[in-house]
């Protein structure tokens, strides 16, 4: 089994972090709840637009879920101990669940482009049966990028120290446990993120480069207005989420801080999920009145 160092030792910080974590994740759950309620409650909302929506919620739950009820468990706990199958399948999903809501987000950026610069072909292009198609396939990649990963973490021994120094089970601080040498495993962690990264970024940014030509097109600035704002929403969580997936992963091994690192880690696997049904719905009008309603 290992132990998870976590966040902190002290018993006052571990009681105030205890708080704050509780609170970060019961926002979660009710605000991405709250969006898949609203978005299947209100006939107004079902759009592709608003499934991915709907989608990313989930995930979100998913994914902030992996990582809070352990991590709270620990706080009040005097031996931070997990098994290695709980390690490895803690860091599988968290694997599948960060992979997925990458793909999602420019899964959603292709349906803004779509939506913005061909809206007359948008119902025909963006059907139910591609929307699931998209989201069955950002699921698809999330598994299959995991699946890889594990497979070498999971050869690897560990005959070292077996505190992991992190308050969840991620692939860098697990690496940095074994006896071996690990820089295939680093290389298999670096190409698939970069692949994954260069692809999605790719992706969003071709996309949010056809729209703003498109944008600019407009000739009322209420018509460029209402175009931006169904943008602006999207464009903060890809911000956040990227910002910090680059940061921590697509950076030689020489230059990792795991101290540091795990305050970047608490920013996007707890902090974002808590965000982004507060960024979508503050941001969304047609969200704001159902809500409402």
């Amino acid at each position: 089994e290992f132990i998870l160092e976590g966040l902190s030792d002290h018993p006052k910080m571990k009681a105030v972090l205890f708080v704050v974590f509780l609170i970060i994740y019961m926002i979660t759950l009710l605000g991405n709840m709250g969006i898949i309620v609203v978005i299947r409650g209100d006939p107004r909302l079902h759009t592709s637009m608003y499934f991915f929506l709907g989608s990313l919620s989930v995930v979100d739950i998913c994914f902030s879920s992996v990582i809070a009820p352990k991590t709270l468990v620990n706080f009040l706990s005097e031996t931070k101990t997990i098994s290695f199958v709980g390690c490895t399948g803690q860091a599988f999903f968290y694997i599948v669940f960060v992979t997925t809501e990458c793909f999602l987000l420019a899964v959603m950026a292709y349906d803004r482009y779509v939506a913005i610069c061909s809206p007359l072909l948008y119902s025909v292009v963006m059907t139910r049966r591609r929307c699931i198609q998209l989201v069955v396939g950002s699921y698809l990649g999330g598994i299959i990028n995991s699946v890889i990963q594990m497979i070498f973490i999971i050869r690897l021994p560990f005959c070292n120290s077996n505190v992991i120094n992190h308050f969840f089970c991620d692939v860098p601080p697990l690496l940095a446990l074994s006896c071996t040498n690990t820089y295939i495993n680093e290389m298999i962690l670096f190409s698939l993120a970069g692949v994954i990264e260069l692809s999605t970024v790719s992706t969003i940014l071709v996309s949010y480069i056809f729209i703003s030509f498109a944008i600019l097109r407009i000739r009322s600035a209420d018509g460029r207005q209402k175009a931006f704002s169904t943008c602006a929403s999207h464009l903060t969580a890809v911000s956040m989420l990227y910002g910090t997936t680059i940061f921590m992963y697509l950076r030689p091994s020489s230059s990792y801080s795991l101290n540091s690192d795990k305050v970047v880690s608490v920013f996007y696997t707890v902090v974002i999920p808590m965000l982004n049904p507060l960024i979508y719905s503050l941001r969304n009008k047609e969200v704001k009145d159902a809500l409402r309603r």
